[in-house]
């Protein structure tokens, strides 16, 4: 059997990674935990502080147990530079300044219709982003990343938006390269301060994927099998395992929303088909029986507000497609074994929720739903820029990427910064520090479960 390589934990970056997730928060604790000398920890650590990304602290005298003189400790410095996320909707967008430890520096709602094409709709988003710029105090040379939640299937790694029932105009369009063209004309600044790093990187993620990211990280970061309904306008699904997002092989995995029902043969969706559950159960078909039924209703978010007010039929209706999505969720949950389904969502609420329990529990085998919590969302609006803030962070300081990023940095500088691998670490011979300088590193975009949740207001 194949042993699995050494982790290389000589870096900066995977030091870096290390206080981030709260492994080791002294230089003594990096010595113990990498098995590095003083001197490599210190040189390392230098290139962190080098670029604004740590900075230490006195620690807390009361939780030294020896009462002696308190260590000085390590965190990451979450206010060297800023994100820009925006949570794209049918109707509807919102946008943020965020710092790397999810503060909200300024934020803006507003109607933003998607139907306008790409075109339209980022130049928009440039726009906004630039007047938030402003209104927080500071300019793109201090943001670092974009964040962009859509309602749509995703290539993550080709950043194109992958035929989107929702999204008309948006398919296989240079999305990456218009946002960036958006923000250059009305922010100005280029790719911001990234001493030679290369363009700004641009990130696009689907919507649920995001919320469950968020939503896993902030209330149940313990959950190794997380799944996100999100019931709006459309109907999409995403899944968490083992702390990392589940796009499929091309960003298909969750489109819930595009599962066949039996006994709705008349029902269009968006898609071309007939009878898919979003054109049965979401927030859009909801609006549309309401307003056969008289009360008029354009909709998912104004179906929300039908509900807010008890409106008779909108929560029959409400409970009727919870019934609906729990049928289909009896087969997901089966399938996935979550340890916790949150529904959020325009439709996220008592009425709801209580159909897709009925069928949820009654359709699926009792063992697979006996440690099943199945909750709302806690984050509410904020869960789409909270998860895209989260997922550009998680991006740019791994291990791989930060140590590029340092370099980068060092080489505008005009000096090479200390190398990547040490010489002999203390307690090991020259074999392992070969195989440190051959073992095989994480993805490119970790996300693991022990994370430093990256959430509005921390």
């Amino acid at each position: 059997m194949n042993q699995p390589k050494p982790m290389n934990q000589a870096s900066a970056g995977h030091l870096l990674r290390l206080i981030r997730r709260g492994q080791a928060g002294t230089r003594g604790e990096l010595q113990r935990v990498t098995g590095l000398s003083r001197s490599t920890v210190s040189a390392r650590l230098d290139q962190l502080f080098r670029a604004g990304w740590v900075r230490e602290h006195a620690g807390d005298p009361v939780a030294d147990p020896t009462g002696g003189r308190p260590a000085v400790r390590l965190e990451f410095d979450g206010s060297h530079a800023v994100v820009l996320v925006a949570d794209l909707e049918t109707r509807n967008a919102r946008v943020a300044v965020l710092d790397l430890g999810g503060e909200v520096l300024a934020e803006h709602a507003g109607r933003l219709l998607i139907d306008d094409g790409p075109a339209v709709v980022l130049d928009r988003l440039g726009a906004w982003f630039a007047e938030l710029l402003t209104k927080a105090g500071t300019g793109m040379e201090k943001v670092c990343g974009v964040g962009l939640s859509v309602p749509g299937p995703v290539d993550f790694a080709s950043g194109e938006i992958v035929q989107p029932p929702m999204m008309p105009g948006w398919d296989g369009f240079p999305v990456r390269e218009a946002l960036r063209a958006a923000l250059l004309r009305h922010a100005g600044g280029g790719a911001g301060g990234r001493a030679g790093e290369g363009e700004l990187p641009v990130l696009i993620e689907n919507d649920a994927n995001v919320m469950a990211y968020a939503e896993q990280r902030l209330g149940f970061p313990d959950c190794s099998a997380f799944l996100l309904v999100k019931v709006s306008t459309g109907i999409g699904a995403g899944v968490v395992v083992d702390g990392e997002m589940y796009r499929g092989i091309d960003g298909g995995a969750g489109d819930i929303g595009h599962i066949r029902l039996s006994g709705f043969p008349d029902a269009l969706c968006r898609c071309g088909s007939y009878g898919c559950l979003a054109a049965v159960a979401s927030g859009r078909a909801l609006a549309e029986q309401l307003t056969a039924a008289g009360v008029p209703t354009a909709s998912g978010s104004g179906v929300r507000d039908q509900l807010a007010i008890g409106q008779p039929d909108a929560v029959r209706l409400a409970r009727a497609a919870g019934r609906q999505v729990g049928e289909v969720l009896a087969t997901v949950v089966t399938l996935l074994n979550p340890g916790v389904l949150v529904i959020a969502g325009d439709l996220a609420g008592p009425p709801f929720l209580t159909g897709v329990r009925e069928l949820l529990y009654q359709r699926a085998m009792p063992r697979t739903t006996a440690e099943l919590q199945v909750v709302t969302g806690r984050l509410g609006d904020r869960a789409g820029l909270a998860g895209a803030g989260a997922m550009v962070v998680e991006y740019l300081y791994a291990p791989d990427r930060a140590d590029a990023r340092l370099a980068a940095r060092a080489e505008v500088r005009g000096a090479p910064d200390t190398p990547a691998v040490p010489d002999a670490p203390e307690g090991r011979g020259a074999r392992d520090v070969r195989e440190l300088r051959h073992a095989g590193d994480g993805p490119a975009v970790p996300s693991g479960p022990a994370a430093t949740p990256f959430l509005p207001g921390r």
